[in-house]
């Protein structure tokens, strides 16, 4: 009886905790990691900043408008004669020769406000526009990636908690089953139809599914700590698991269809797409280097002697050419290394491309193996119980041994786990495969 009692009070230490637990379904867990992972903060603050860069560039076709305060004193003859110009002071005392020569000191303030406005810049904002939106572009797909790699994280964590706890279930009634065949051999025995090596070799199985339930136990604890880890929680959070840890019925696609969408949809295929593009447009700004810019500038400005008081004001209208005629080899340099930059870009994005179908068939490998593996062991499983429930009956009668009992008594255990294993590993495998893919979301049937 004691015997008995043991494995009724693990099950029920560990059952009892979880009706108090929050359930959670996976797709539920996918919700808040993407809510709280700090990796997706980082990314959505660098959009933002991406975004900003795209208004800067766009600030070249804008006027440039400052406003400058200034003061100065000095007796020196040019500073003196220039400001009782810009100031309305002068007069005639002014064209003595003595002030002339060595004027006393005077103050000037001055007041200026000066625009700038580009008639033509060779293009240069309008690259600069362009470069800013690629850029943001690719901030945008690695926001994107990260929150794929979030999604599938949590997908293997959530995974491999369901996996611990189902196996823990499994060996708690292979616990069960066992003490059950402790029970028909003691009965045996007293009935002087076994013996006491019977007995002792039940006991011994015992032992090790007794040992296997505290490992089991152990790696659900663990597995559930790297599961909050992944939701961003404090690691003892207690969660009931709610969605089956059952096989998915997946949508007949192929695997060129899959390789289709991770050469069309992968962050990576994106991201070299816009580097691409700013490559090319790095080049074009290299070649525009030697085109001629064109400003139209002006300015007010007001001087006086004192702060408050009413002097001069004048103002400037201009326009001005800017042609780059040589600047020592250094623009020819920038147009080879952005033709560099170019081709490097090109080979990068071809081998992103053998990348993504190398990884796209190495899922689909490993999720046409799981299934394959739950179509072989789902049937072993079922023959596995069919034959103990037949041996426990014909040991009780007599008709087996003790030992064809214990071999179907691991058999079955270890296909039951094979099993949880199968299904364990085809649900990632096809997160992996849409992750690869590029289509894994929030939203995605993977997650049922």
């Amino acid at each position: 009886m004691m015997n008995r009692f043991v494995p009724i009070a693990c099950a029920a230490a560990i059952c009892l905790p979880i009706r108090a637990q929050d359930a959670i379904s996976l797709k539920e867990a996918v919700r808040i990691a993407l809510t709280g992972n700090q990796s997706i903060a980082a990314s959505a603050a660098s959009d933002d900043a991406a975004a900003s860069r795209i208004t800067q560039a766009r600030s070249g076709w804008l006027p440039k408008v400052n406003y400058s305060e200034s003061w100065a004193r000095s007796d020196n003859p040019v500073f003196v004669f220039s400001s009782l110009l810009t100031q309305g002071q002068f007069g005639e005392q002014n064209f003595q020769i003595g002030p002339l020569n060595g004027p006393d000191f005077l103050n000037n303030f001055q007041s200026l406000v000066t625009a700038e406005q580009p008639l033509y810049d060779g293009g240069k904002t309008k690259r600069a526009i362009h470069s800013a939106e690629r850029a943001k572009d690719i901030t945008g797909e690695e926001t994107r990636r990260t929150q794929m790699d979030v999604i599938a994280a949590v997908v293997r964590s959530y995974s491999d908690a369901q996996l611990s706890a189902e196996q823990l279930k499994a060996t708690s009634q292979a616990m069960q089953s066992a003490e059950a065949d402790l029970e028909r051999a003691q009965s045996r025995l007293s009935a002087g139809m076994a013996t006491d090596v019977d007995v002792l070799s039940i006991r011994v199985h015992l032992a090790g599914v007794r040992e296997e339930q505290i490992r089991r136990s152990a790696d659900l604890d663990v597995a559930r700590a790297a599961l909050n880890d992944a939701l961003g929680m404090p690691l003892d959070t207690a969660h009931n698991l709610t969605t089956a840890m059952d096989p998915l019925t997946l949508p007949g696609m192929t695997l060129a269809n899959y390789e289709q969408e991770g050469v069309a949809s992968r962050p990576e295929v994106r991201e070299a797409k816009a580097a691409e593009e700013i490559a090319e447009t790095d080049a074009a700004e290299a070649h525009g280097n030697f085109l001629p810019q064109v400003n139209l500038h002006s300015a007010f400005e007001a001087d006086r002697q004192n702060f408050y008081d009413r002097g001069g004001a004048n103002w400037l209208v201009s326009i001005g050419l800017r042609w780059n005629l040589f600047n020592g080899m250094a623009d020819k340099a920038r147009v080879k290394e952005a033709q560099a930059a170019l081709h490097h870009s090109k080979a990068e994005q071809e081998r992103a491309d053998s990348a993504i179908r190398l990884q796209v068939r190495r899922a689909w490998a490993e999720l046409g193996a799981a299934q394959q593996r739950i179509e072989s062991v789902r049937a072993a499983q079922a023959e596995a119980e069919e034959s103990l429930r037949i041996l426990q009956n014909r040991y009780a009668a007599g008709l087996s041994t003790v030992t064809d009992l214990l071999r179907v008594e691991t058999a079955l255990l270890d296909t039951r786990t094979r099993y949880l294993a199968a299904v364990h590993d085809q649900r990632i495998a096809a997160a992996m495969l849409e992750l690869a893919a590029g289509t894994l979301a929030a939203d995605s049937e993977v997650l049922n």
